[in-house]
């Protein structure tokens, strides 16, 4: 179906909305957690609390592409990208300001240090693996969303997903903790972190088919991009 681009959408805004909130709480608050799972055949697992939500972010990125299009994704991984700018900045700002002369503050400040105060290197690679991770999956479902003629989603979302996970699991490891872990250990933790984000996505194939039946119906919208600009650098749909 064609649609005329500054055309408007009941639900785009509270998808975009849920996106950025996905992705500020899963780098916000899962992040500084490493936990450990026992699973078959693998023996003991470490992975970061935020590996369980962060593949929420793509799934969105998935139904947004393949219901409104790359462009209006696009505008979408902008906001999330200045959501985490913004959110990087005031975590610094706060945690440099002197806490106040008692004990309940000063101990307070320790564990805010603990839990914001990620170094330079883990928030750039955080910010440019979303980045970049998020575009490639876009891209990969746009495409491969034409050469299916539409059909069989979920070789779509799950194909896009795959390549996407190792754009963001690969940079973010290489920038985050290139030269301070062994190559051994950054690359035993980035492909458990891929498999558990790709894991996600196809336990959650089942749902990402309702949701997007549900958008396309209640939109009138299946956006196919075939005279699309793919810039990840403009803004405007």
């Amino acid at each position: 179906m064609t649609a005329v681009a500054h055309r408007s959408y009941r639900y785009y805004d509270f998808v975009m909305a849920a996106f950025v909130c996905v992705l500020l709480c899963s780098n916000l608050i899962g992040a500084a957690k490493a936990a450990q799972v026992e699973l078959p055949f693998f023996g003991p697992v470490i992975f970061s609390g935020g590996v369980l939500f962060f593949p929420i972010s793509y799934i969105f990125g998935d139904i947004l592409t393949e219901v409104y299009g790359y462009g209006r994704d696009r505008r979408v991984v902008w906001a999330g990208f200045a959501a985490l700018a913004f959110a990087s900045f005031m975590s610094a700002v706060v945690l440099a300001l002197p806490p106040a002369a008692d004990d309940f503050n000063r101990a307070y400040q320790v564990h805010l240090e603990g839990v914001f105060g990620n170094t330079p290197r883990i928030v750039a690679g955080s910010m440019v693996a979303f980045w970049s991770g998020s575009f490639a999956n876009s891209y990969v479902l746009a495409k491969m969303k034409i050469a299916t003629s539409g059909k069989w989603l979920w070789t779509r979302t799950i194909g896009s997903t795959l390549i996407g996970e190792a754009v963001d699991s690969a940079l973010f490891y290489v920038i985050a903790f290139g030269g301070l872990w062994p190559p051994e250990q950054v690359v035993r933790i980035a492909v458990a972190q891929y498999a558990l984000k790709t894991g996600w996505e196809v336990v959650m194939t089942p749902v990402t088919y309702k949701v997007v039946h549900f958008l396309k119906r209640r939109e009138h919208e299946d956006w196919y991009d075939r005279h699309t600009d793919f810039n990840p650098f403009r803004v405007k749909v």
